[in-house]
């Protein structure tokens, strides 16, 4: 009995033994499983329940005139975002969203895209980036567990559409977009950070822990004077309002730096409140459009024609006729001239006098006066998109192309191409490239630091001579609505015909009005390049262009304190006698 009652009880104990060391077995394996096969995935989940980690954008560097006005800063604001939990129903879900929408006024679109990102257990979620002072406290009040808020920047532009097209916009991240922002984002962004935000079961949060501090941007100083654009954008607009042309351009700059003082387009927009699609008014036509530019590249052409020494200044042209044949085409002057002394042809803007001239060049030396002026290439403005305008490369060219590049056609030039050569005239026949931004804070090389590279185009005479011609233009020519009593003004206008995009043909009522000058004349401190685009009525270089820029050019010389010179007229007579006996 003992004997059957021991093997009995040896098989329960073995039994026992089996099912304990079984049970023992399978809880390793399920441990093994859980803590080394699974816990990658696990540990995910777990720190996906918990915690979140956020980036910080950095503050951006703030811009500002060359008189430290702030034309572009960055201020604080909240950002509402939401980390939803994948075990709250998600009608309950549903419900935060609509409080939320509610209070910070979510659009039909914003409000469906965030219920799509929840319908898909996105686990972090932006309600409404940079909200306005006062709706955080709102938020907050509502107690909503996993929507939070975080501390932002956003981009402000205290003059509101004040160089807008020069600056540029950011997105919503304030990467930048477009203008000055686009062009040094690297600088002004600076660098990301990131925080960990820790949740208990209910999705609260109760702590936060920086794992990287982020790092601001550096600020920049631009050769804009915040003043000399308002005066700017203010002649701009009036100009463009009042001869109900599509769009206008001014550009100034102080010819002996290539500083650019103002570079002012209309229309233009709110920087703080673009429209639904502002890529339709952005564009920067002071670097972006190309156009031909009529009778202001008359001055390209007359230098190259000096540099020549081909062409006498006492010699004359028969002008009478009012126009010219080329290649079974009549060019015609904007009136009928007699005979007209070399200088005369320019005064007075004379298509066939200038035809008649540029016969003398050479088309290599031509091709290369102009491209040595910088057209057909960029100048290198420290702006993003600038367009390299169109010069064809002289195997292309015809025999009628000199006669028609004499006065401006069969090239297509951008403003800023334009200043950059009447500055050439100014600089005493050095081209200096021209230059937005002075210095990058905290840069020991930033672009002030680097002296301008002079080149010189054209010889210190020819230009002086040239200035003499322009000055009376405006004396006595196409550019008397440029005069600005007290000071010598030098200048040139240009009406150039537009081609009829439905016919392909040039029209007879689509122009270009421009016009393009310096003063003082003899030690220019401003220089001045204005576009106005298809005026209505008048359109004449000299009828819409050149009053632009006496109206502007006289606010600068009384802002940056040039005085008037009593008797100009007379010093000037005086000037060019004590230079005659002087060769």
């Amino acid at each position: 009995m003992n004997i059957l009652y021991q093997k009995k009880a040896y098989r329960r104990t073995v039994m026992l033994a089996f099912f304990f060391v079984l049970w023992l077995t399978g809880i390793t394996i399920r441990l093994v499983q859980l803590q080394v096969l699974e816990h990658p995935t696990l540990r995910e989940k777990v720190l996906e329940q918990n915690q979140n980690k956020v980036k910080i954008l950095p503050k951006k560097g703030t811009i500002y005139d060359r008189r430290g006005t702030i034309l572009a800063c960055s201020i604080p604001r909240k950002s509402v975002y939401y980390c939803p939990s994948k075990e709250e129903p998600y009608h309950l879900q549903l419900e935060k969203i609509d409080k939320l929408r509610k209070v910070l006024e979510l659009s039909e679109s914003e409000t469906g895209n965030i219920k799509e990102r929840i319908k898909i257990n996105t686990p972090f979620i932006w309600i409404k980036r940079k909200i306005d002072p006062g709706l955080e406290e709102a938020v907050d009040n509502l107690s909503l567990a996993g929507i939070y808020l975080v501390d932002e920047n956003k981009r402000f532009y205290p003059h509101g559409k004040l160089a807008a097209h020069l600056l540029g916009r950011v997105n919503i991240d304030d990467e930048g977009f477009s203008g000055i922002e686009l062009k040094y984002k690297s600088e002004l962004g600076g660098e990301k950070g990131e925080y960990l935000v820790m949740k208990d079961a209910k999705k609260r949060k109760y702590r936060f822990e920086t794992l990287k501090e982020p790092k601001p941007g550096r600020d920049l100083i631009l050769a804009i004077d915040e003043t000399i654009q308002y005066y700017a954008e203010k002649e701009v607009e009036k100009a463009v309002i009042k001869t109900g042309a599509n769009w206008g351009t001014v550009i100034i700059s102080q010819p002996a730096t290539g500083e650019i003082l103002a570079m002012a387009n209309y229309p233009t927009y709110d920087l703080n409140n673009p429209p639904p699609d502002p890529s339709l008014i952005e564009r920067n036509r002071a670097i972006h459009y190309v156009f031909e530019p009529g009778s202001t590249f008359k001055v390209v052409t007359f230098a190259a024609v000096m540099e020549t020494g081909k062409v006498s200044s006492f010699a004359t042209f028969d002008c009478s006729p009012g126009y010219i044949s080329i290649a079974g085409k009549a060019v015609r002057d904007h009136q009928r001239y007699g005979i007209l002394s070399f200088p005369e042809v320019i005064i007075h803007s004379s298509n066939v006098g200038t035809i008649q001239i540029s016969q003398s060049l050479k088309r290599n030396d031509f091709f290369g006066t102009i491209k040595a002026f910088g057209f057909g290439e960029k100048t290198g403005i420290d702006l993003p998109g600038e367009e390299i305008g169109i010069l064809r490369p002289l195997g292309d060219w015809t025999g009628s192309s000199i006669a028609f590049l004499s006065i401006g056609y069969q090239i297509s030039v951008t403003p800023i191409q334009l200043l950059q050569a009447i500055n050439t005239i100014a600089n005493k026949g050095l081209v200096i490239p021209p230059r937005i931004v002075k210095k990058v804070k905290g840069s020991l090389e930033g672009p002030m630091e680097r002296k301008p590279q002079y080149q010189r185009v054209i010889s210190e005479e020819t230009a002086w001579k040239l200035t003499l011609m322009l000055e009376r233009v405006v004396q006595e020519g196409t550019g008397i609505p440029a005069q600005i009593k007290g000071y010598r003004v030098a200048g040139k206008t240009g009406t150039a015909q537009k081609k009829d995009p439905s016919t392909g043909y040039y029209s007879n009522s689509l122009h270009t009005a421009s016009f393009a000058g310096f003063v003082p004349a003899q030690n220019p401190v401003l220089s001045m390049i204005v576009i106005i685009d298809e005026p209505k009525g008048q359109y004449y270089g000299g009828d819409v262009g050149a009053p632009v820029f006496r109206e502007i050019a006289s606010q600068v010389l009384r802002y940056i304190g040039i005085p008037p010179q009593k008797d100009y007229l007379q010093a000037i007579r005086a000037e060019n006698r004590g230079r005659q006996a002087g060769r």
